[in-house]
């Protein structure tokens, strides 16, 4: 086994964890949770084939519903990142980037990577918000829910990229 496959499923099993085991128990202000567990798929190589992000985005989703009683919610959206990365990612390297780049801070830079994080992570939950309220009937309490999420999640990731090698 390659130690990126060990490293990605050492990530897999740590995400899962932590949002199970911590962040599924905070709520801000009873409407904003980190959704850690996106930097996972945020995170894949420029050459990660499209049905492997697929099915990354797949597991995670599936097991993270598992853990946070959200059927198939979790996993629909996730497998929607999972479609979605490869080419936005794309959009924010330059040309001639080696095929195994990652996207990272230290790789494009804290400007691109909050733009790629923001972009993923904001479709992210609107996407699971929308799944999971499935009706605009308090169209404030799902903006509330969309905007503080977005943002918490992004500063856990920030937080994750000041630590990370």
């Amino acid at each position: 086994m390659s130690v990126d496959i060990l490293k990605r499923v050492m990530l897999f099993v740590v995400l899962c964890l932590a949002q199970a085991v911590v962040f599924n128990n905070i709520h801000l202000f009873h409407c904003a949770t980190p959704l850690v567990y996106v930097y996972f798929v945020l995170t894949l190589q420029r050459r990660t084939p499209r049905w492997a992000a697929l099915l990354w985005g797949f597991g995670m989703g599936m097991v993270m519903d598992m853990f946070s009683d959200t059927p198939g919610v979790a996993t629909a959206s996730m497998t929607l990142i999972g479609m979605i990365q490869p080419p936005l990612l794309e959009m924010f390297l330059p040309r001639n980037a080696d095929d195994r780049i990652r996207a990272a801070a230290n790789t494009l830079g804290w400007g691109k990577f909050m733009s790629l994080a923001f972009i993923i992570v904001n479709i992210y939950c609107v996407v699971f918000f929308t799944i999971e309220t499935f009706t605009f009937a308090d169209f404030s309490g799902w903006l509330t829910a969309v905007v503080c999420s977005t943002l918490l999640t992004l500063m856990v990731i920030v937080a994750f990229e000041s630590v990370r090698k």
